[in-house]
């Protein structure tokens, strides 16, 4: 009863802030039905409810039909005490016969549930966030109310005439879109439909306007910018044709507060503005449910995308500044890849420097201080080429690694050799998982030290 719980925390801060004093019954009458099933527009589907039901004979377009649905669903809740997952989000389909549904959550334990409890569950399922095929639930009482101001919102956009294709019935789509807006450098008080528009709330498709899914990474980097400090367990599930429970899962807001950090840091605040819708989609390879098998959603987690493929492998990011070309359009598209690949170097370097330093006070450009040097001497002759590009740059282990920077600071020129013993110290402290992240780090920097010095 989870839906219940959250249920109840929001109707509190809602009654405090609205300066109110509604029951779950009178919420729902009053707030919830009116916004979500009082119009010919659903804002949820919740499968053989009173309100679907009537949806189904194409009967909902009609005010009066919606009232009937609505007492009906107070009868069954308050006088015949039908408790299924009809009338109460999160319980099993009922066994009688005049329901032609099925559920894998049935048991014969006696559950005690008041009405108070069905209402409250509504309330609170109305207030899942949406990431794709799994949603959210936090018991915070500003991300509560902060999500529930955005019901309005999206009411006011399924009654828009201008809108009539947008598709209704995707409130956890909505409030992931919303919470994810409201919270980021981008949210304005005045904005319209050409606003959500630029910031990627629709796709158009042939069927009609559908809401995008808001991708898990970019939300938790929009909430960690109210909650800097913060961890908050959220509770993972899915609720459809089929409902799955992932669990309580702690979402480590303070985690992606670092990567800001270590990103203002390392490539300045304007990169920092300018790249974050690019960079925070980057980040998570995995989707929700698969991310919440580290036990937590933290830097782990947050692991960007196609990252394993340039560790333990001679493969490496490609970071060729582009050629003038007499088509412009060639030009352009060249330019874009060229701005994607920096993007993706930057998205690499700070997780890889964040998992590396483990926010201890430290110089995060050592990477690319031994980066130039290998470069600089490979160029000069002074170094051989295979003991940087054949040697170094492929390590199998520390251990060859360490045997390489010996050989190499034999033959560097005193004034470097320092930087290079320091460096090989600081491998040595290093386990083998966190030496193969310094080791993919190595190469992205040399790699970017070669674009922009060819």
């Amino acid at each position: 009863m989870i839906a219940a719980t959250i249920g109840r925390t929001f109707l509190k801060v809602f009654n405090e802030k609205a300066e109110k004093n509604y029951s779950a019954k009178e919420f729902f009458e009053k707030e919830y039905f009116e916004c979500f099933y009082n119009h010919p527009k659903y804002m949820q589907w919740i499968n053989n409810s009173e309100f679907d039901q009537i949806s189904k004979r194409k009967l909902h377009h009609r005010e009066e039909e919606r009232k009937n649905a609505l007492q009906k669903f107070h009868s069954k809740i308050g006088e015949r005490r039908i408790f299924d997952m009809s009338t109460v989000i999160g319980f099993p389909a009922s066994d009688n016969k005049g329901f032609a549904v099925t559920s894998g959550q049935v048991t014969d334990i006696e559950i005690e549930v008041d009405e108070n409890e069905a209402y409250l569950s509504w309330i609170g399922s109305g207030l899942s966030i949406g990431t794709g095929k799994h949603s959210i639930l936090f018991e915070n009482e500003d991300i509560l109310f902060d999500t529930y101001q955005g019901w309005k919102v999206y009411r006011n956009l399924l009654n828009d005439k201008t809108l009539d294709k947008l598709k209704g019935n995707q409130i956890n789509s909505w409030n992931g879109l919303w919470l994810s807006y409201f919270y980021s450098k981008r949210f304005r008080e005045n904005f319209d439909v050409s606003t959500l528009t630029n910031v990627d709330f629709f796709t158009e498709k042939p069927i009609g306007i559908e809401l995008n899914k808001i991708k898990w990474s970019e939300l938790l980097f929009n909430i960690s910018r109210k909650f800097p400090n913060s961890t908050f367990v959220g509770y993972v599930h899915a609720v459809g044709d089929t409902n799955q429970t992932v669990g309580f899962i702690p979402f480590q807001f303070e985690k992606a507060s670092s990567i800001i950090k270590y990103y203002k840091k390392l490539f300045g605040e304007n990169a920092y503005l300018n790249d974050s819708q690019k960079y925070e989609r980057l980040f998570g390879k995995n989707s929700l449910s698969k991310a919440c098998e580290h036990g937590s959603i933290g830097l782990q987690a947050l692991e960007p995308k196609d990252l394993r493929k340039y560790m333990g492998n001679d493969a490496n990011l490609k970071l060729v500044k582009p050629k003038q070309d007499k088509d412009e359009e060639k030009n352009r598209k060249a330019l874009q890849k060229d701005y994607e690949n920096i993007i993706t170097y930057r998205t690499y370097k700070t997780w890889l420097t964040a998992m590396i330093t483990k926010n201890k006070e430290e110089n995060l450009n050592y990477s690319m201080e031994i980066a130039e040097i290998l470069y600089e001497y490979k160029v000069s002759a002074r170094v051989e080429k295979k003991l940087i590009d054949e040697g170094l740059l492929k390590a199998k282990s520390k251990k060859y690694f360490m045997s390489e920077l010996a050989n190499l600071i034999g033959v560097i020129p005193k004034e470097q050799t320092q930087k290079i013993k320091d460096f090989r110290d600081k491998v040595y402290l290093m386990n083998e998982e966190e030496f193969g992240y310094l080791l993919v780090l190595i190469k992205f920097d040399y790699a970017f030290v070669e674009r922009e010095r060819s």
